[in-house]
């Protein structure tokens, strides 16, 4: 399945190519369960979002197919069918009354194009948004929607260097041509440190690999996430792409097998799921009050330390293991079709 395709070339990866770094400060939270999953469906949950108390999920790359309405203690309500055939949906987003899909997964970097894909969930209708990143193809997970309406993309990199991507004119979804493509520009960076939190799949440095975004329903907290934090960040003037690279609040998350999926109620708690990685369904967790977290102000952004190195040698440690990545990758894929 592709969880152990991912599993492995990523684990190679990170332990290559992510040298040491200090840790930011984490602080400790006290998370709830809110329900469990039960619907086999949901092995690979990976996207989140909540549209008026209204809680959506999907799986990623094999389960994409379809979305499920959840009900009451995480059932089923319904199953609706995606309208275009996806490649790989990786996060899952709404803005309005619509949901967003992020088929930008990419796990070997040889997309010409990703895409989002429009859904109306009282009938499952929609359309596809293709995009082009500047800079040659990307990994990705993370979509946020500002309150503007433009989508921001945030990239899964190895090197724990997150690129920050917005449609070039800063179109909103609702300006995206379709199918497009429209090209994308990078606007920041936001690199993600080692953090001790444990958690996530084995042998993967999992603190510096974004897997989820969302945006809280007011536009004023962001949160990034990765498979042990949550990055939380103020949002001034609904500009989540400037916002993301300043100075975040960090929260420990607790333990997941594969934690992809995360958002925001409407009452500003936050919502992150995980998939099964081959055990039982995990429980889909609440942190209470996590807008009320996070100070009203950014931080300054740091100067930039003389620690470029850093990336180029993960970079290069990345290029060095691209034959182990083709040949776990296929392998990976063909246990799933088999």
């Amino acid at each position: 399945m592709r969880r152990f395709a991912v599993s492995v070339v990523v684990g190679a990866l990170t332990l290559i190519g992510a040298p040491a770094a200090a840790a930011p400060e984490i602080q400790q939270a006290q998370f709830e369960t809110y329900c469990t999953p039960q619907d086999s469906g949901l092995e690979e949950l990976s996207g989140l979002t909540s549209i008026d108390g209204v809680l959506y999920a999907i799986g990623d790359s094999g389960t994409d197919h379809r979305l499920a309405v959840l009900g009451e203690n995480c059932s089923v309500a319904r199953w609706i069918d995606v309208p275009v055939d996806p490649y790989d949906v990786e996060d899952l987003s709404s803005y309005g009354s619509q949901l967003w899909l992020a088929d930008t997964g990419d796990n070997l970097a040889r997309r010409d194009t990703v895409a989002l894909t429009r859904m109306d969930p009282a009938g499952g209708e929609g359309e596809l948004h293709r995009f082009t990143y500047p800079d040659g193809p990307h990994d990705a997970e993370t979509l946020l929607i500002e309150p503007g309406g433009r989508p921001v993309i945030v990239t899964k990199e190895v090197s724990g260097a997150s690129g920050i991507y917005v449609p070039s004119e800063d179109e909103s979804v609702d300006q995206l041509p379709s199918p497009g493509p429209t090209p994308l520009k990078k606007v920041g960076e936001f690199a993600f440190e080692r953090t001790p939190t444990v958690g996530g799949p084995a042998f993967i440095t999992g603190s510096i690999l974004a897997t989820g975004g969302a945006v809280s329903r007011d536009g004023s907290v962001a949160a990034l996430r990765t498979y042990n934090d949550i990055y939380l960040f103020p949002v001034p003037g609904g500009n989540v792409a400037k916002a993301l690279t300043a100075e975040p609040t960090v929260i420990a998350l607790p333990p997941q097998p594969q934690g992809e999926a995360i958002t925001f109620d409407d009452d500003g708690n936050l919502l992150v799921a995980s998939e099964a990685a081959d055990g039982p369904l995990p429980p889909i967790q609440l942190l209470p009050g996590a807008q009320s977290l996070v100070p009203t102000t950014p931080a300054a952004v740091p100067p930039e330390s003389p620690s470029g190195g850093r990336w180029l040698l993960g970079a290069i440690a990345a290029a060095g293991v691209l034959a182990l990545v083709s040949i776990v990758y296929v392998f990976g894929l063909a246990r799933r079709r088999g």
